[in-house]
């Protein structure tokens, strides 16, 4: 006889929602307690130049961003053959170094997504007067 029957876990309802991990729960009351002598013995040793502590002291005092405003501006996309021109324009950009190769593929993306959605309203369109043309 089976302890648990095929495709049934030993607790069905899965880890209760927000419970945490014991150890993590342990480290952190043990660092409460010291953490402001913790902090400033690390920026002593950072100052001291503790190469380590010193790239740990920084990374939280100025994480790396994660986006920012491009300042590049798009020509206007009204229909999915103006997309073209508008990657062209990334590619000018690109080659001129306005715009570093991740920019663009970030803004050629954001064009491939608008091109997509102007081209199901041109097709929803299309749809609509095939449909009524069928119809009268």
């Amino acid at each position: 006889m089976a302890l648990f029957e095929p495709g049934q876990s030993g607790n069905p309802n899965g880890r209760p929602r927000g419970s945490r991990n014991k150890v993590t729960v342990a480290v952190e009351k043990l660092l409460e307690a010291d953490a402001e002598t913790i902090v400033k013995k690390a920026i002593e040793m950072a100052k001291g130049g503790d190469t380590a502590l010193i790239r740990l002291c920084l990374s939280r005092l100025s994480p790396p961003r994660k986006d920012r405003h491009i300042p590049f501006v798009l020509p206007p996309m009204n229909s999915p053959i103006s997309t073209v021109t508008a990657v062209a324009a990334i590619t000018d950009a690109v080659a001129a170094g306005k715009l570093t190769p991740g920019e663009a593929a970030h803004l050629s993306q954001l064009v491939a997504n608008y091109a997509k959605a102007l081209e199901v309203v041109v097709l929803e369109e299309r749809i609509c007067r095939l449909e009524e043309t069928l119809r009268g």
